[in-house]
């Protein structure tokens, strides 16, 4: 293998895969990608047995081939070449090494045997529909705060992908919840995605998806089956295994009578919870909302540390409420509002509260509240 690259393109494909490399893979060849190259482009492999993401990026290739290096090395050392530099890379296998040249630089890289890199089995996917990137992008960002990261509970370490019937017919939804909180996030249901099952794509997957929906322009492809998903770009695909588990009943979750209504500036509420918990333990973060007519009183009061109060104007017109929540909760709940307020619906200081962006139901929010 003999090819030129420009750095920017090889960076740019380096990063997204030392994002799938783990840093301290068990198996020697996990911790390489593997890079093949033919006709006018390369692509570089990377994957951790659960996850593989295939970045192709044009190249002039003097001699095709493929080659397996680590790919952390890699990247750092394209990283701290200058700006506009053209890559050479050069392997010999012989001697099981890969040249990698620009300018006066010159590195000699060790290689493992490309035939020992393992390729994610294809699977047969059971539907297939595409749909534009921003579209996703919401569906995944709205919904990944609120993953579990207990690994008891392995089946809420994901975004529960499926159709459901939504206020505006068939929808594509993501949920995600870690037993305190839960996301729900629809979107139109794009043509071919009625079919599909339902998956839970891992909390991973979720993270690295997040580089092949930067562009608002960008058309993806999505196929899954009963144990993969696959997302398929303009320069990357990431394929990946989902969790093999059932996700639990969230609608049963979801509060239906809550009538307590509160209106709040989004931007404003999050800021005043922030500040005030500001003294409040680290240990449980805990916030108290007092609501009155038209007015909210956020309050901490921690013993050991100190107290502190902050008044804001609302829209609030029922009965006073007081209720405690975790102040880490409310600031991801109210950053994931991108209308102007957000709309809080309570029912007694013991319940689930919903949230919502005004009045839009496309993306409801449950958080459960706290003793304070």
């Amino acid at each position: 293998m003999k090819i030129s690259v420009e750095r920017a393109a090889l960076l740019r494909a380096m990063s997204r895969a030392q994002g799938v490399v783990e840093r301290r893979a068990t198996i020697p060849i996990l911790s390489n990608v593997l890079i093949e190259a033919g006709g006018d482009s390369v692509s570089i492999r990377a994957t951790d047995l659960d996850i593989e993401a295939i970045d192709v990026i044009p190249a002039m290739v003097e001699r095709a081939g493929a080659a397996t290096v680590p790919a952390h090395m890699l990247h750092d050392i394209v990283r701290k070449l200058p700006d506009g530099a053209q890559i050479r890379l050069e392997d010999d296998p012989e001697a099981g090494r890969l040249s990698v040249t620009a300018g006066r630089s010159r590195f000699q890289l060790a290689t493992l045997p490309k035939e020992d890199f393992p390729m994610m089995a294809s699977a047969e996917y059971e539907a297939s529909f595409e749909a534009p990137a921003p579209l996703l992008r919401r569906l995944f960002d709205k919904a990944r705060f609120a993953i579990s990261t207990e690994e008891t509970r392995y089946y809420l370490n994901g975004v529960y992908l499926h159709v459901a019937d939504g206020a505006e017919g068939r929808m594509l939804r993501a949920v995600a919840t870690d037993g305190h909180r839960l996301a729900r996030v629809d979107a139109p249901a794009p043509d071919g995605a009625e079919s599909i099952p339902g998956v839970i794509v891992p909390r991973k997957t979720v993270g690295e998806l997040r580089r092949l929906l930067e562009d608002d322009e960008a058309v993806i492809q999505v196929s899954v089956s009963e144990t993969k998903i696959r997302f398929v770009g303009p320069e990357l695909t990431l394929t990946s295994k989902v969790i093999d588990g059932a996700f639990p009943d969230y609608t049963r979750v979801i509060p239906v009578g809550n009538t307590r209504r509160l209106e709040v500036d989004a931007a404003e509420f999050a800021s005043a919870v922030d500040r005030v918990a500001t003294v409040s333990s680290e240990r449980s973060r805990a916030v108290k909302l007092a609501l009155d007519e038209d007015r909210l009183v956020l309050s901490v009061n921690a013993p050991d540390s100190g107290a502190a109060t902050e008044e804001l104007a609302v829209a609030y017109a029922a009965e006073p409420l007081e209720i405690g929540f975790n102040a880490k909760y409310l600031t991801e709940i109210a950053g994931q509002v991108d209308r102007e307020n957000a709309v809080f619906l309570f029912n007694a200081s013991g319940d689930p509260t919903l949230v919502r962006e005004g009045d839009d139901e496309s993306a409801v929010y449950v958080v459960m509240p706290m003793r304070v």
